[in-house]
C-alpha cells in the first residue's frame, strides 16, 4: 500500500502556491506510506543549452562544491550547486547527457534522482512531513508536481528505492501497486539499452514508458501501450515537462480520485489529500475508470 498525489496548475497565477498545496497533499497520504516519500517539482527552468540534475549522497557532509568544480572544468561549462540536505541541484551550462555521463564515470557513488531542464526530484526515508520539511517543498513555486508515500512491498526501504523514478529528461513516474512481469520486462529493456539502478518494479515501469516515449509515442500513446505490456495491479501518475497523466489497470483495484476546476487538476489515492485545495467544493470529482488514460498538457 502506497499513496500517490499530483497537482497540475492550469492557471499560472497559482504557481507561487504549488509547494504549499503539494505539501499538504503529500502529508495527507502518510498512513498509506510512512517509510519514505518523494516529490518531483516542475519549476525554474534553466536557460538554453543547459540542464539541471538532482543528485543524492547519504553523507550530508559530501563534498558537493568540489564535484561541481570538477564537472565544470571537465565540460568547460559554468556549474552552480545548491545543496539541500543530502541532495544537491546541479545546474550545468551543457547538455544533460554529457553531465550525467561524466558524473557516472567519475563519481559513481552519486545517485542521479532527476534531470532535465525543469524538473527537480527529492526523495528520502522518513515520514512525509519530515521529508517535505527537509527539502523546503512548501516554498517551491511551479507548474506541477507529483509525489509518493511508500510502504515497501517489492524491495528494500532505502532512499534509492523511493519514488518518483526518473527515466528520461523531465519525465518521472509514481506507482501504487505491483507488477508481476517486471523481471521479463527488465530483461527486454536491458536488451534495448536501458540500465537499471534498483530492483524496484516501479523503476521498470518508468523505463518502459520512457522507452515508448523515446520511440516517438505521445504521453497518452505510451501509457496505452502499457495496458498491453504491463501485468499486475497499478495506479500510475506521470509527469513530463508540460504534461500530467493518470492510469489505472483494467481491474482498478488500487484507489484513485481525480478533481478538476478551471484552475487546476489534482489526483490522489484518497480524497482527503484533495480536500484543502482552493475551490475543491466546486470541482468536478470522479474516480478514474479502469484502463483509461487521462492526460493534461500546458500547451
Amino acid at each position: 500500500m502506497c499513496g500517490i498525489v499530483g497537482l497540475f496548475l492550469k492557471n499560472p497565477a497559482l504557481r507561487p502556491s504549488l509547494g504549499k498545496h503539494i505539501k499538504i497533499m503529500l502529508i495527507g497520504m502518510t498512513d498509506r506510506g510512512p517509510d519514505s516519500a518523494g516529490i518531483a517539482v516542475y519549476h525554474q527552468p534553466v536557460g538554453a543549452d543547459s540542464c539541471k540534475l538532482t543528485a543524492f549522497h547519504a553523507d550530508r557532509h559530501y563534498h558537493w562544491r568540489e564535484v561541481g568544480g570538477e564537472l565544470g572544468e571537465a565540460l568547460g561549462a559554468e556549474v552552480d550547486v545548491d545543496v539541500k540536505a543530502n541532495h544537491a541541484v546541479i545546474k550545468v551550462a551543457a547538455g544533460e547527457s554529457a553531465a550525467r555521463a561524466w558524473l557516472k564515470e567519475h563519481h559513481p557513488e552519486l545517485r542521479i534522482m532527476g534531470y532535465g531542464e525543469l524538473m527537480e526530484v527529492y526523495k528520502d526515508m522518513g515520514l512525509p512531513a519530515d521529508v517535505v520539511a527537509r527539502y523546503g517543498i512548501e516554498a517551491m513555486e511551479g507548474s506541477h508536481a507529483i509525489g509518493h508515500t511508500r510502504m515497501a512491498t517489492e524491495s528494500a526501504v532505502t532512499t534509492e528505492h523511493s519514488h518518483p523514478f526518473t527515466a528520461a529528461p523531465d519525465m518521472c513516474l509514481v506507482h501504487n501497486g505491483s507488477l508481476s512481469n517486471h523481471n521479463n520486462l527488465r530483461k527486454w529493456l536491458r536488451h534495448h539499452g536501458h540500465d537499471f539502478e534498483t530492483d524496484n518494479d516501479s523503476e521498470v515501469a518508468a523505463r518502459y514508458f520512457a522507452h515508448r516515449l523515446g520511440e516517438g509515442a505521445t504521453l497518452a500513446e505510451a501509457l496505452e501501450a502499457g495496458l498491453s505490456d504491463l501485468d499486475g495491479f497499478y495506479t500510475f501518475t506521470m509527469g513530463t515537462r508540460d504534461g500530467f497523466a493518470v492510469l489505472r489497470d483494467g481491474i482498478a483495484c488500487k484507489p484513485a480520485v481525480l478533481a478538476e476546476t478551471d484552475d487546476w487538476v489534482a489526483m490522489a489515492s484518497e480524497f482527503r489529500s484533495l480536500a484543502n485545495l482552493p475551490g475543491v467544493d466546486k470541482a468536478t470529482i470522479w474516480e478514474p475508470k479502469p484502463a483509461v488514460v487521462y492526460t493534461w498538457s500546458l500547451q
